[in-house]
């Protein structure tokens, strides 16, 4: 006889954990099923621990350059792996305890821990034992993408995942793919003072931005020392008992290059082939995602799906506003959705890239008339008085409503930065009430008005 819920929440990413404690603490009982950790890929192995290295590494980095502030260090700079681990590892199981005490604690909530699959459109199953609930919400994340290489399971290859069981440190790590897992993990493993390769089918690092961002980007990391490779293809790799070896065309040339271990930083699959979804009469699309409409219902009347295993964002503040939309939807009656949710991101290199709304490329598919502008961080007195002057501002306005479609800030707090024009894309607001409002000096932010103050036509 199935155990019986009011709702049933498959994954504990950073949709699924705090949508079950909205559902306990309005008086549903609740099922929160997890097969791994509490707090998924951000808590575990994303963006906590990761941040955490990268804090890390900009140490190491700024001790190295010590001498450039008039500070004297004496005997060197020295990076420890095994503290760098442990501090990691402290914060994150800080925060892993945190989830488990609050959640594990919970009236009208029960954890689960297993792997959930279903049994029909109203059942689960996990660890031998059927849950049964009239709506059920999944948040199954997704896992690094293996790729198809020939020799590539002689490899003990790394993922961002097993990346965080590393106490040591790699004498020369090859990198596959220059999107921000790759990049930012290059940056922070030549930092540590490894040797540092990274490999990618395209012509940039950072596919998805503007040319000129993405070669700001390159300069920023060929200046600390990181190798590139691009245009590969044909890869294969084989295991040299002391370490690896890839061989590949680059450019329509022949090459290897040999590394003591290799990162495969290539993409995400969702994880949904667990779910067992046919019985619950869903598909996965042709790249595995959950389809959903704007209100993130599945096709399956009582059936939601939340963060990456939708397609629909591959961040944890996407998941985490797909919690705010659904818990709005099913608890308070609202009808918040997806239409209109400004895309924003970062890209953790340092300096960080701070990303929000479309960029040149999609301008110009829309065929507006448009107006551009863009600025050097070289400009920036804030970046000047800290010596990191590396990066560029990049902004893209509507002639004609006067609205900002999208921007880039490439620089030191890039990150923050951008959450002001975000601020006024989302109240709908004309740049120039930006440009014309006062700012603090000095700091990165009272130069968007200048940078506003450059706008030209998008030809």
């Amino acid at each position: 006889m199935p155990q019986s819920f009011d709702a049933i929440v498959i994954g504990a990413g950073q949709s699924g954990p705090f949508l079950a404690a909205r559902l306990a603490e309005a008086g549903w009982k609740t099922a929160l099923i997890e097969r791994t950790h509490l707090g998924g890929t951000c808590v575990n192995d994303g963006c906590t621990p990761t941040k955490t290295l990268v804090a890390s590494a900009r140490a190491a980095w700024i001790a190295r350059r010590a001498a450039d502030f008039g500070v004297m260090l004496e005997g060197g700079v020295s990076v420890d792996m095994q503290a760098v681990k442990a501090r990691k590892d402290r914060v994150v199981g800080a925060s892993v305890k945190s989830l488990n005490d609050w959640l594990r604690n919970m009236e009208n909530l029960t954890v689960f821990d297993g792997e959930g699959s279903f049994v029909s459109a109203s059942e689960v199953e996990v660890d031998g034992e059927v849950l049964a609930a009239p709506r059920i919400f999944i948040n199954t994340g997704a896992r690094p993408q293996v790729p198809d290489w020939p020799g590539i399971e002689t490899v003990p290859y790394l993922t961002n995942t097993t990346m965080m069981d590393v106490d040591f440190l790699p004498e020369h790590l090859v990198i596959a793919g220059a999107s921000y897992i790759g990049l930012e993990f290059a940056q922070m493993y030549r930092r540590f003072g490894s040797k540092v390769t990274v490999i990618d089918r395209g012509k940039l690092p950072a596919p998805r931005e503007d040319a000129e961002i993405s070669e700001a980007i390159l300069d920023i990391l060929e200046a600390e020392g990181v190798e590139f490779v691009f245009e590969t293809r044909d890869v294969r790799v084989e295991n040299t008992g002391e370490g690896v070896r890839l061989s590949l065309t680059a450019g329509g040339e022949s090459r290897t290059i040999e590394g003591s271990h290799l990162l495969l930083a290539l993409g995400r699959t969702p994880n949904t082939d667990a779910l067992n979804l046919p019985a619950a009469g869903l598909l996965a699309n042709a790249k595995g995602f959950i389809e959903v409409d704007d209100h993130l219902r599945t096709s399956v009347p009582g059936i939601w799906a939340m963060g990456d295993v939708n397609g629909r964002g591959a961040f944890t503040h996407t998941s985490y506003n797909e919690f705010e939309i659904v818990a709005d939807n099913v608890l308070d009656g609202g009808e918040r959705s997806l239409a209109g949710r400004i895309p924003a991101y970062a890209l953790y290199i340092d300096p960080p890239l701070g990303r929000v709304g479309m960029n040149e490329r999609q301008v110009r598919e829309t065929r507006r008339p448009a107006l551009v502008a863009t600025m050097p961080m070289q400009k920036v007195a804030r970046a000047r008085e800290r010596s990191e002057t590396l990066g560029m501002m990049k902004i893209l306005v509507d002639a004609e409503t006067q609205r900002i479609l999208g921007a880039a800030i490439l620089g030191i707090e890039g990150d923050e930065v951008i959450h002001t024009i975000l601020a006024y894309m989302a109240a709908d607001k004309p740049y120039t009430l930006l440009q014309q409002t006062m700012h603090i000096h000095p700091t990165v932010s009272e130069l968007v008005p200048t940078l506003l103050g450059g706008l030209k036509p998008l030809e």
